[in-house]
């Protein structure tokens, strides 16, 4: 047995200095500088560079908001409480990256600091409860660099944060490979349903004239039908009579581009209000406020009494297979017409009826078994990668705070590899 350490600690500001972020409105859109803002604060450890918006840096963006090497980004301000202090690492950005006003760059000015090593100090439970805590304000909640400034943090010696951050980091970049075959799983069937109902490459359309249709020129034989005639959109739902005792909820601010970050369980009492939407296997969510943000994804063997947020439309197939549902309605075309449909300025959203006076164009039923028979496979093998995401963020998390306090055994973090598929860290 080895008896667990206490490291020395240190306040944060004798170690790093703090600066808040650009503040941009909607007219500052456009080509420029990337920038990360709240809603990029998923469950990743560094930011997603490829998915930021951009903005015009001039009269905005300065020397000193750009983002470096080693830099840590922490939520400063928002409604939702429980986002306020989680952080993104900024680990080699491709190009030049600011951020914004609602949050604060952290960067390390200390010799006796490895930053990867807080990156993840700061995802414990322990310090994320520390920042949320003492977040202050009346009708939003607030971090702040007084709070980041005071804040007592572990000091292990160099080698350890090294030696921690490098066993941690093999989680990462396990997850990441998983992630990468997803997206060219996904590319792959993407671009077969392109090839197919875009481009009318599909097998034998040599043979099959085009006609035209209020869609354009399409082979003949297909037809042009509205998303209603073919799927369901919002299903079913829960209420107070037939609710679960517990359910699984997914939440808008919980779903990127064609996947579910994170799922949270609640007793039906403690869930939040819009938590409605029954959902089953294939069905399609997509966030109804927003819609040029893709908060879109296909769900995959969902638990029971899994529930998503009425801020989702459920689209769920009925006469096509649900792979075909899922792309058709997520080509950019699709995400055009929902953004020409939204209303409302602050918060630009579509509706149900939205959904459902889609046009979507029909191909032969043969045609659609061949579609399925390809993709369906494709998207399986994208969920099971999806699951080992998922067991080997849980196992990166469960290990974090036992490293992080000195406390775990060398056979302790061997059983955890293997448990994760990790065979060997150094």
């Amino acid at each position: 047995m080895v008896a667990k350490v206490t490291w020395p600690s240190k306040r944060l500001g004798e170690l790093a200095e703090f600066r808040n972020g650009v503040n941009y409105n909607k007219s500052s859109f456009g080509e420029g500088v990337k920038v990360v803002g709240v809603s990029d604060f998923k469950d990743y450890t560094k930011p997603r560079y490829g998915e930021l918006e951009q903005i015009n840096p001039e009269g905005i963006v300065t020397e000193r908001n750009i983002l470096r090497d080693g830099d840590i980004v922490f939520v400063r301000s928002n409604g939702n409480r429980d986002l306020i202090g989680r952080s993104l690492f900024i680990d080699q950005p491709p190009e030049e990256v600011t951020h914004s006003a609602f949050t604060i760059r952290l960067r390390f000015n200390s010799s006796e600091v490895h930053p990867k090593f807080f990156a993840y100090c700061f995802r414990t439970p322990l310090i994320r409860h520390g920042l949320t805590a003492s977040g202050g304000g009346t009708n939003i909640s607030n971090l702040n660099q007084d709070i980041l400034n005071a804040l007592e943090v572990p000091l292990p010696p160099l080698s350890v944060q090294r030696r921690i951050a490098g066993i941690l980091s093999a989680y990462d970049e396990l997850m990441e490979n998983s992630q990468r075959r997803i997206r060219i799983l996904e590319a792959m069937a993407r671009a077969l349903y392109r090839e197919w109902f875009v481009h009318f490459r599909f097998p034998g359309h040599e043979k099959l004239p085009r006609v035209a249709s209020p869609l354009g020129d399409i082979p003949q034989g297909w037809e042009v039908k509205k998303l209603a005639d073919v799927a369901e959109v919002n299903r079913a739902q829960i209420n107070a009579r037939n609710a679960p005792e517990e359910l699984h909820y997914i939440d808008i601010s919980s779903v990127s581009p064609g996947q579910i970050d994170t799922i949270t369980t609640y007793a039906f009492a403690d869930a939040p209000g819009r938590a409605r939407r029954i959902v089953q296997n294939g069905d399609v969510l997509w966030s109804c406020v927003r819609p040029n943000r893709r908060s879109y994804v296909q769900v995959m063997h969902p638990e029971p009494n899994t529930i998503a947020s009425t801020g989702f439309a459920v689209l769920t197939a009925r006469k096509v297979p649900f792979t075909f549902l899922y792309f058709a309605t997520t080509t950019d075309d699709f995400v055009v017409y929902l953004t020409n449909n939204a209303t409302g300025a602050a918060y630009p959203a579509v509706t149900a009826a939205t959904f459902e006076k889609a046009d979507l164009l029909i191909p032969s039923a043969p045609l659609f078994r061949k579609f399925g028979e390809a993709t369906i496979a494709m998207v399986e093998q994208i969920h099971t990668l999806q699951h080992q995401v998922r067991s080997l963020r849980q196992t990166r998390d469960l290990l974090l705070p036992r490293l992080l306090s000195g406390a775990t055994l060398r056979a302790d973090v061997t059983q955890l590899r293997r448990s994760a598929g990790v065979q060997r860290v150094e």
